[in-house]
């Protein structure tokens, strides 16, 4: 059950009207990795749990507060188009900055939402359900979750660098630390889990049945031998069940493909099979 508060979680009034920066403030709200993605991931992570009780607790509280964020910026976004200039656009114009606010606004701000936020980003695109992650593994989830918040928090250090207005700043200041305490307690949960499960997702695939011969070989495919050096490519794998081995130029474990002629029905072009090469049997 949710229920709703009359108050915002944190203040939420620019100094002065900016209908520009309110198509920039879109982004970490109807962005990929904006405030409605983390909100509904972390709800549906949460009503799909199974099993212990402190993780669903974990990502229904994260996920209410969330919502909390997408009511601040909605709030934000709104009070930043008050007064925008969306009258005679022509006698407007005249004014070189009016008409610079009219040339970089979202026109959809006026003709669609009336002034207000809508679940779009920055650029006009539609906020997408495609962007949410719920896999009922919980920890390839919380290493998205941590993705997201990391993300997340690098556009909103970014936005606050495009703004001069003090009030829009303390909002995204509040975002910005809640974003540091959302990548720290992902982080720990994962921590928690790697502890219980190691770190290779699925833990319980059996792995007698993966090619255990390729499970830690770094094959470097880019040409050149500078990677050698990295971690991945040496010394006990990080899940301690192995050890890493460096290969520089791979060889193919596999031979050329060759397919057998499509039916006719398919209507194909139809092309002759290449001296001695008889029709495949695979």
């Amino acid at each position: 059950m949710f229920y709703h508060l009359n108050q915002l979680q944190y203040k939420a009034k620019p100094e002065r009207p900016d209908p520009v920066y309110a198509k920039k403030l879109q982004e970490i709200l109807g962005g990929q990795f904006g405030e409605i993605s983390v909100a509904l991931q972390y709800l549906f992570q949460g009503w799909n749990v199974r099993g212990d009780e402190k993780y669903r607790d974990l990502l229904m509280a994260t996920g209410a507060e969330e919502l909390a964020h997408v009511e601040m910026l909605a709030t934000m976004i709104a009070r930043l188009l008050e007064n925008a200039p969306v009258g005679d656009q022509e006698v407007a114009a005249k004014d070189p900055v009016i008409g610079a606010v009219l040339g970089g606004m979202n026109p959809q701000h006026a003709i669609v939402s009336g002034l207000g936020a809508m679940p779009v980003d920055s650029v006009g695109n539609p906020w997408n359900a495609g962007y949410i992650n719920a896999s009922g593994n919980l920890l390839a989830d919380f290493r998205m979750n941590l993705t997201y918040e990391s993300q997340g928090r690098l556009q909103a250090v970014r936005l606050y660098e495009m703004t001069t207005d003090a009030g829009v700043k303390d909002m995204l200041s509040w975002l910005i630390a809640r974003d540091t305490m959302h990548q720290n307690q992902w982080y720990a949960a994962i921590c928690e889990l790697e502890e219980k499960e190691n770190i290779v997702v699925p833990s319980t695939f059996p792995r007698e049945l993966e090619k255990s011969e390729v499970a830690y070989t770094y094959y470097d495919l880019s040409g050149g031998n500078e990677s050698q050096a990295g971690r991945w490519a040496q010394g006990r794998s990080m899940d301690g069940l192995g050890e890493f081995v460096y290969v520089s130029q791979p060889v193919a474990y596999g031979k050329k493909p060759r397919l057998r002629p499509a039916p006719l029905y398919t209507h194909n072009t139809v092309l002759p099979n290449p001296p001695h090469q008889p029709p495949s049997t695979l």
